[in-house]
């Protein structure tokens, strides 16, 4: 299935590894001229490879990476300077930790609000204005199932994971009788880099293999869980690749659930 995003400019946060990788790679392959962000030069460089390396010999993708914090505001302008205008803005920065409520400090708060709602919404606030100008755009935010059944373990994280939702569906809201869509896609527990050690933080026996300790968790942990295992990044980015597409421009303001099917929402 041809996509239509050849030649498409797409900004994808957080994509130096994990599920921002994935999306990167999976535009790059359908023609999409992408945007890897990240504050490491050296995973900048390896990121950028291997979304080159993705790219279709039948197409001619651009791949550009820019040296940037996308959580802070000096990050934010640095991408702007960079990259003054995208047609496809992909909020995937953010991180996660299991955590006891009452252990969980002033600090805790604000920084994964900074990293995980105010990160995506600052990029928003700089690039929709343009796509509602020129009439077309995309914006999706990688929340989180989480943002809907919050794990007591996590309510820090599925506090901005719900915040990501409330964005996404009020600047939906703004996009009336546009071509501008916004969505949010809702994966549940995905394969990442730290996921062996997030694993642990929650496995009865730390030393477990990491196999059982995937079993273990989901069993305990995730025991609704349709699929019983981790989500690969890939199946994530299949997702995020048709909603940037022209081809969704019926689906806005809807919140995606990767494992547990679409919440109705679809306007």
């Amino acid at each position: 299935m041809d996509l239509k995003l050849i030649g498409k400019t797409a900004l994808v946060t957080g994509s130096t590894a994990g599920i921002g990788l994935a999306i990167a790679k999976r535009l790059a392959a359908e023609g999409a001229n992408v945007v890897i962000v990240g504050r490491s030069q050296a995973k900048l460089n390896e990121a950028a490879k291997l979304v080159t390396s993705a790219t279709s010999s039948n197409v001619a993708s651009g791949i550009r990476a820019v040296l940037a914090d996308a959580a802070t505001a000096e990050g934010a302008a640095v991408l702007h300077r960079e990259v003054p205008t995208v047609d496809i803005l992909v909020n995937n920065l953010g991180i996660y930790e299991s955590k006891p409520f009452t252990e969980i400090t002033d600090a805790d708060w604000l920084k994964f609000f900074e990293v995980n709602v105010l990160s995506g919404a600052r990029l928003a606030r700089q690039y929709f204005p343009r796509m509602l100008e020129r009439n077309w755009g995309r914006i999706i935010f990688i929340a989180s199932e989480s943002g809907l059944v919050v794990p007591p373990d996590m309510i820090h994280y599925g506090m901005t994971k719900t915040a990501q939702l409330a964005i996404s569906r009020g600047l939906a809201v703004l996009t009336k009788g546009t071509g501008v869509t916004v969505n949010s896609v809702l994966p549940g527990p995905t394969r990442s880099e730290g996921i062996v050690d997030f694993l642990k933080s929650v496995a009865s026996d730390p030393s477990l293999p990491p196999e059982e300790m995937e079993a273990e968790f989901f069993r305990n942990e995730r025991s609704t869980s349709l699929l019983q295992r981790m989500i690969e990044p890939e199946e994530i980015a299949d997702l995020v690749a048709y909603v940037a597409s022209p081809l969704s421009a019926a689906t806005n303001g809807a919140a995606l659930r990767v494992e547990g099917g679409i919440t109705p929402t679809i306007a």
